[in-house]
C-alpha cells in the first residue's frame, strides 16, 4: 500500500499540477494539507474520477486537510482531540483495510507558530501536546496508526540546507523540537529516517529568494508509524522533482510503500 502526503498550498492553484502527479505516481492513499476550500467547494469529481474516495476537513482561505483513498475509507473523524474550541481545521482521521490488514490514518497540518514567542507558538506547543496524547489513546488501543503531514518541525540540522538561519523559527526551536521527541519517546519511527540517512533530503523550498534553484530546502513532511506499522514498512521517499514542476507547490509529496 503506497500512502503519500503532501502539502499543497491551495487546492485551485493546484488544480492542474495535482492530479498529472496522481496520475504518475499512482498512490493508494493521499492525505493533504493546506487544501483552502470550505468542504463543498472541494473539486471532488477529479479525484472520484480516477477512482479515489474523498473525505475533507474545510476551511474558508486557510489550512484544511483531506484524504484520498483507492481504498473505503471508515470510521472517518474530524478535528483533534483536545480542544473543544479549537476551530482550525487542521487535523483529519480515518481507517483503511489492505489485503493483509488495517492502519489508521492521522493526516495533520501541525501550526507553524510564528512569531515565536507569542500566542501562536503556545498554539502549536500546545496543538503537539494534543497530538501526543492522541497517539498515546491509539497505543493503548493497540490501533494500528501513523500521523503523517505537514509538521512543520526541523528535526536537526541535517534536516535543513542552512540550519543556522532557522534557528530563531518556531520551525526549529529547541521548545518544538523537544515536543517532537515526546512523540518520537513513545515508541514511534520515523520513516524517511529508518529508511534514509544523511543530509540534504528537504521537502519544502521557499518561494523567495531562489530556494528552489539553489537547493535552499527543509524536510517538515513526516511520517510517523506505531510499531505495528513501523514492521510493515518497505519504502520512504520524498518526490522532489515536482517542485521544478509548472506552478508547484511549496512542498512536495512525501510516501511510504506498507506490506499491507
Amino acid at each position: 500500500m503506497k500512502i503519500a502526503t503532501f502539502n499543497i498550498n491551495g487546492i485551485k492553484a493546484r488544480i492542474n499540477a495535482l492530479p498529472d502527479w496522481l496520475d504518475t505516481a499512482e498512490p493508494d492513499v493521499v492525505l493533504m494539507q493546506e487544501i483552502k476550500s470550505v468542504d463543498e467547494a472541494f473539486p471532488r469529481e477529479i479525484f472520484e474520477d480516477r477512482g479515489y474516495n474523498v473525505e475533507t476537513h474545510g476551511q474558508k482561505s486557510f489550512n484544511g486537510v483531506a484524504i484520498l483513498s483507492k481504498l473505503p475509507l471508515e470510521d472517518v473523524s474530524r478535528g483533534l482531540p483536545g480542544d473543544d474550541e479549537d476551530e482550525q481545521a487542521r487535523y483529519i482521521e480515518a481507517t483503511v483495510v489492505g489485503d493483509k490488514g488495517a492502519v489508521r490514518l492521522c493526516g495533520l497540518y501541525l501550526p507553524n507558530g510564528n512569531p515565536a514567542p507569542g500566542p501562536k507558538y503556545d498554539y502549536k506547543l500546545a496543538w503537539m501536546d494534543r497530538l501526543r496524547a492522541r497517539a498515546q489513546t491509539l497505543l493503548a488501543e493497540e490501533t494500528p496508526f501513523l500521523m503523517a503531514g505537514d509538521y512543520n518541525i526541523i528535526p536537526q540540522d541535517e534536516d535543513a540546507a542552512s540550519p543556522d538561519s532557522w534557528r530563531e523559527d518556531a520551525l526549529f526551536l529547541p521548545q518544538s523540537r523537544e515536543k517532537w521527541r515526546t512523540l518520537l519517546n513513545l515508541g514511534l519511527t520515523e520513516a524517511f529516517r529508518a529508511c534514509t540517512q544523511g543530509p540534504g533530503h528537504y521537502s519544502f523550498w521557499d518561494y523567495q529568494a531562489g530556494a528552489w534553484n539553489r537547493n535552499n530546502g527543509i524536510r517538515i513532511d513526516h511520517f510517523l508509524l506505531c510499531p505495528y506499522t513501523a514492521d510493515r514498512l518497505r519504502d520512504c521517499q520524498i518526490d522532489r522533482e515536482i517542485r521544478g514542476y509548472e506552478k508547484p507547490s511549496d512542498h512536495v509529496p512525501v510516501w511510504v510503500e506498507l506490506d499491507l
